[in-house]
């Protein structure tokens, strides 16, 4: 029996160490973790017990050293304030290896589908109310309840993330615990620590609850609302939920980063730079072996200068779609291969980074054309101060958040609850920028005005000296309902991405049909006007990115070529002069872009893209010259 109790044990601690180690369950708790896990044993009860803690009538005089008392704990929600205690005889013991709890959660769900699901699950909306003190007495969901549980729920829910899957896997998932879990109170010094835990063999999710010291009968459950945050300000701003307080001597300022910031950026990404080398020089009518594992450039490119090859080692392009690392190593032993990918070329592709060498261009607020963005995991007070600020002048203050590295508005969220905001930091690094809340919009014959972005295929071809190209064809998606600003969370009025999206109507609309369309619903703006603020801000963006060395800048490798997709939309703006301005707006830059509808459309599009890139040779190709 003991070696099989043991081999239990090394094969639970095999699927789940790596978490139990993360989350720091000490190791005393896991054989008796691992036993409640199988049996599904809830005994908190037997330990604890949920007491009800009566609201002080204002008329009635309160000591000051309650009052205080009263402030340090906070309770979440609107209604009843609960606290847990112990309620054991013999207390508990934070040695005892049995002192360990499992917590049920009462909904698990993705922030994108909340809504839906408060709808439509039956006796989930009465229960979350009833959690949370919102009255709700009636039987069918009500709009006006099921907005305050979607306000209210950030003081509740807890995320982790899958670790392994898809990309929509990955997107994090968000929980409430029970009853019981969800009235632990918040303590700067608490008695437990409380961590999810994703318990494979069942699929399902558990909070495990362990005590940090001894408690005796009567003490008071508590957990550390911001567990992990040493940083006083930073814990001020965590807890902002339940602890509302103004951030206002704050400057909302957010200047570059300094140097080091991008030097661990490097470090992070085990990006090796190159050695200098001098330009390599090709005969004029050499024929270029390609080694790729990009199947539309294996399908699409037919130019007579360029062959496929199979072999890596006799490659004179490294056409990749995953990213190249060990620069140093290529230019020391292949100086001559060509690659397309640039080192350092993240300070575009993700978004944090995007932003912060951005301010060359714009100063601490950034460009025009590109909305104010701060770095949630760094950024945090100075975000907090500005958007309470705003919210004194009355100013819009509908925000975006979005992760660092996810595309096709995964994990992306549109709000005007800063709560929310200081919450969606929890689950995955995250930007959040300014919602365009004036956008130009397309008027679709089926559904009115909608959003729109587009789509521009820019190609660079050297750092120093910049030769920036930029495709001659561009695309645009369209939302699928008139924009408005509410209903927040509905994907098809405030999204432009439905090629992912099963089920779901995607509108194509060719440039050469769109630009007379677009003209003749704003005469006043002619399409060569605004694709030369569109490449005025290209130019710009990628003067900054490149006019610092490398890890600060692009690297300026000689045998770096590449290709990225740059998605933008349209703003209302007032120029300097006053007039009513239609104002670019940089929404990302892509490494590596899908070029699907391109090769569809265009057959050539990828002899363009090679002519331009690998042999010089502009002419008869569909590329424009920015740089």
């Amino acid at each position: 029996m003991a070696r099989e109790g043991e081999e239990v044990l090394a094969a639970f601690v095999a699927l789940h160490g790596a978490a139990l180690r993360a989350s720091r369950v000490p190791t005393q708790y896991w054989e008796c973790l691992s036993r409640k896990l199988r049996g599904e044993i809830f005994d908190a009860g037997d330990y604890f017990g949920v007491m009800q803690v009566e609201e002080v009538d204002e008329e009635e005089e309160v000591d000051e050293e309650m009052e205080e008392e009263f402030k340090k704990k906070p309770n979440p929600g609107n209604g009843p304030c609960f606290k847990v205690i112990v309620t054991n005889e013999n207390g508990l013991q934070a040695s005892n290896p049995n002192s360990v709890f499992l917590i049920d959660h009462a909904w698990t769900y993705r922030a994108e589908h909340a809504r839906h699901q408060l709808r439509h699950v039956p006796g989930l909306l009465h229960r979350m109310a009833n959690l949370m003190g919102i009255p709700f007495h009636g039987e069918v969901p009500d709009e006006g309840s099921i907005e305050q549980v979607l306000q209210e729920m950030w003081k509740y829910s807890q995320t982790y993330q899958l670790s392994q899957g898809t990309a929509e896997e990955k997107v994090p998932v968000w929980y409430i615990m029970d009853e019981f879990g969800s009235r632990i109170q918040h303590s700067d010094q608490p008695s437990f620590v409380a961590a999810p835990l994703f318990y494979v063999p069942q699929q399902i999710a558990y909070t495990v609850l362990w005590p940090l010291r001894d408690l005796e009968t009567g003490d008071e459950v508590t957990r550390d609302y911001a567990y992990g945050e040493m940083d006083c300000l930073i814990r001020k701003c965590v807890l902002l939920p339940w602890v509302p307080t103004e951030v206002l001597d704050v400057s909302c300022f957010t200047p570059e980063p300094p140097d080091e910031h991008y030097q661990a950026i490097l470090a992070e990404n085990k990006e090796k730079l190159p050695v200098v080398i001098n330009p390599p020089v090709y005969a004029k009518d050499k024929v270029f072996k390609v080694f790729t594992d990009i199947q539309q450039v294996l399908n699409n490119l037919t130019h007579p200068r360029f062959v496929f090859t199979d072999n890596e080692g006799e490659a004179d392009i490294l056409y990749n779609f995953s990213h190249f690392k060990d620069y140093r190593k290529l230019s020391e032993e292949r100086p001559e291969v060509m690659v397309n990918q640039f080192p350092c070329e993240n300070l575009l592709t993700v978004k944090d980074c995007l932003a912060s060498i951005a301010r060359r261009a714009g100063g601490p607020d950034g460009p025009r054309w590109l909305p104010r963005t701060f770095n949630l995991q760094t950024e945090l007070p100075q975000f907090i101060s500005c958007f309470q600020q705003r919210d004194r002048r009355g100013e819009d203050n509908h925000w975006i958040c979005k992760p660092w590295n996810l595309a096709r508005s995964l994990d992306t969220h549109i709000t005007n609850n800063l709560n929310s905001i200081i919450r969606h930091r929890e689950s995955s690094p995250k930007v959040v920028c300014k919602y365009i809340e004036e956008p130009v919009l397309f008027e679709r014959e089926d559904m009115g005005p909608v959003k729109f972005d587009v789509r521009y295929v820019v190609l660079l071809r050297s750092v120093r000296p910049l030769w920036l190209y930029s495709y001659d064809v561009f695309w645009l998606r369209f939302s699928n309902r008139a924009f408005s600003l509410d209903d927040l969370d509905d994907y098809e009025k405030h999204f432009t991405v439905m090629n992912y999206a099963p089920g779901v109507t995607l509108k194509q609309v060719h440039c050469e049909d769109f630009i007379p369309l677009f003209e003749k619903q704003y005469p006043e703006y002619p399409w060569t006007t605004v694709q030369a603020s569109i490449f005025k801000a290209f130019a710009e963006l990628f003067q900054v990115a490149t006019s610092k060395p490398a890890p600060l800048g692009i690297c300026d490798y000689p045998s770096s070529r590449a290709i990225y997709a740059i998605d933008l939309m349209l703003k209302w703006d007032t120029s300097r002069d006053g007039k009513r301005i239609m104002q670019p707006q940089i929404l990302e830059v892509n490494f590596n872009p899908d070029c699907d509808r391109a090769c569809k459309y265009h057959p050539t599009f990828f002899n363009d893209v090679f002519s331009t890139l690998f042999l010089d040779e502009t002419d008869n190709c569909h590329v424009t010259r920015i740089v």
